[in-house]
């Protein structure tokens, strides 16, 4: 059995990644879709660093934008 090893981003992280957007305008991109959902564990939310990265690159070749 292969077990998930990817990196988890914090919400502090994912802003950053994301070059700082505001954690209103991350929730927003959360409800349209633009970000995969976070997991919880204990509590927090995480985002699976390379499940970002592979949204953000499908966003990229289907033209999406982030406004």
């Amino acid at each position: 059995m292969v077990q998930d090893m990817q990196r988890r981003l914090t919400l502090t992280e994912l802003r950053a990644k994301l070059g700082n957007r505001s954690r209103s305008a991350i929730y927003e991109d959360l409800k349209k879709g633009r970000l995969p959902q976070p997991m919880k564990l204990g509590g927090r939310l995480y985002w699976g660093e390379d499940d970002v990265e592979a949204h953000l690159r499908a966003r990229v070749v289907k033209g999406g934008r982030y406004d």
